[in-house]
């Protein structure tokens, strides 16, 4: 997501599309002797977010230079190891109260150009190492070792498809960032990378106005046995069509001073899975059409985002294997916010937000919680890995945040939230505390959070340090699951390195 290092001041200035993302003694000694390991390791944010896309900047040692330029090819690398800690556990069960966990992502991706076609492929490798005996934190968002997690062939048709237009064509294994990245996303914070097989057309026109058509099977990460994801095991992940991905979307520019997108998304599930271990799942079978009007931020003016997403169709309340019931899904998500950018030194911008996602009202005879899909959320909503309490779900959330840019090797924001369920008898986000009854109210507490991000090297290295704060409220504290851990403080340092 990171621009082009000469576009630098534009990038801190226009972050609309900015990245994705305890309390004993112990996670404190442990943090800190893993911000020192971090700080002396080599990281990186994922440099593709999307099909054949190489990092658009160059760093000091790269790659492709370091081949000899190889006329037609796009070649790069990434690593990036984290160190993360939470104490004052959310989670109700068997989670500890505090825990910690080292993660390594590393990605090497290649593309070569034959003129109207290219050729490209990108391997993904996400491990976890020194995670707490009996923690529930390791799954396929973190371990997913040696996986391609890109194999593609990419069509460029030109003007094909008029005069002024261009239009290309993709199909194979690809990644994919679709809109506001709210439902369809490439991971920039998680450390396991969402991938899809399939089909993408991709056209736009000489006022920038585009349209994506996809059909896509995503991929199903493996291991996803526990022996195999404590062992960072290497299993080949696999596509079916046992879950299928496909819409589209139109974008059209000049749209009240911004850009209009409407789409629909279309998902098809049921059980199934690889050929020695079957996968539950809810069987869910979703229409998902949304609109999304926004302006992005500039210096010296107000901005803008709007968006309302609607769900229909039919899913089953559980995943598990006695539930057979399917019931009708209706469910919704909506967003706005609206900010200013200073044309001062600093460019410091500040931004009013509010999201609601639907919750389940307890009706047996409908749902009503929202499904968020392949969407990414910790551009919105703080960071994952260890933390991840809030989602699109069962949530109303106003807030506030501010961010600026002291040089241009350093940005930094802050931002404060408050947390409510919009109904009281469904679990609160992510966080799986419940109370079914309803009695511990709708108030799930405060979070807030802040980032800073400093390239010691220009164009390679890239240090991030992040924090939050969860204060629970009467619900995190209340419920009958909720875990009595006092409030929620976590941690997390990642260095980058684009190569």
């Amino acid at each position: 997501m990171l621009k082009n290092l000469s576009a630098r001041r534009d990038y801190l200035t226009s972050r609309k599309d900015r990245l994705a993302g305890g309390r004993g003694p112990r996670p404190r000694i442990r943090f800190a002797l893993g911000a020192l390991l971090c700080a002396g390791l080599p990281s990186v944010a994922s440099a593709q977010t999307a099909p054949g896309q190489a990092p658009r900047h160059t760093p000091y040692f790269a790659l492709y230079e370091a081949l000899g330029k190889p006329e037609g090819w796009k070649i790069s690398g990434t690593v990036r190891p984290r160190y993360e800690a939470l104490g004052g556990q959310f989670r109700p069960g068997p989670a500890p109260a505090s825990n910690d966990l080292f993660s390594l992502q590393t990605t090497l991706f290649a593309e070569y150009d034959t003129g109207p076609v290219r050729i490209g492929g990108e391997l993904f490798d996400a491990r976890a190492y020194f995670h707490r005996r009996g923690s529930n934190a390791i799954a396929t968002t973190e371990v997913n070792a040696v996986e391609l997690g890109q194999a593609y062939l990419g069509f460029d048709l030109a003007d094909a498809a008029g005069a002024g237009t261009v239009s290309t064509l993709t199909v194979g294994r690809f990644t994919q960032n679709v809109g506001s990245r709210r439902l369809i996303a490439r991971n920039q914070f998680r450390n396991t990378i969402n991938a899809f097989t399939g089909v993408a057309y991709d056209w736009q026109n000489a006022d920038k106005d585009k349209l994506r058509l996809f059909y896509t099977l995503p991929h199903t990460r493996e291991p996803f046995d526990r022996r195999g994801l404590l062992g960072n095991g290497v299993a080949w992940d696999h596509e079916g069509l046992d879950t299928q991905l496909f819409g589209g979307i139109v974008t059209k520019s000049g749209v009240f001073g911004g850009i209009l997108e409407a789409y629909g998304f279309g998902l098809l599930e049921r059980d199934g899975g690889s050929p020695l271990e079957g996968i539950q799942t809810r069987d869910r079978r979703l229409f998902t059409p949304g609109l999304r009007l926004f302006r992005a931020p500039k210096p010296g003016r107000f901005d803008h985002e709007v968006e309302a997403i609607y769900q229909t169709g039919t899913a089953r309340d559980t995943a598990a294997v006695t539930d057979v019931t399917d019931v009708p899904v209706s469910a919704y998500f909506v967003h706005v916010e609206a900010g200013y950018t200073f044309d001062t030194a600093w460019t410091p911008r500040i931004a009013l937000h509010y999201d609601q996602a639907s919750g389940d009202d307890r009706n047996p005879g409908r749902n009503t919680r929202f499904d968020t899909l392949y969407g990414a959320r910790r551009f919105e909503y703080g960071p994952t890995g260890l933390y991840g309490a809030v989602q699109r779900a069962n949530l109303i959330s106003p807030g506030i945040r501010l961010e600026f840019a002291p040089t241009a090797d350093v940005d930094v924001f802050v931002e404060y939230r408050g947390l409510w369920l919009e109904n009281p008898a469904d679990s609160f986000a992510a966080t799986g505390v419940r109370d079914r009854t309803g009695r511990s109210g709708t108030y799930a507490g405060q979070q807030i959070e802040g980032r800073v991000r400093y390239w010691p090297v220009p164009r390679s290295m890239l240090v991030d340090v992040g924090v939050a704060y969860l204060a629970k409220g009467d619900v995190l504290r209340d419920a009958p699951n909720a875990p009595r851990t006092g409030d929620t403080i976590y941690g997390s340092v990642t260095t980058t390195f684009f190569f």
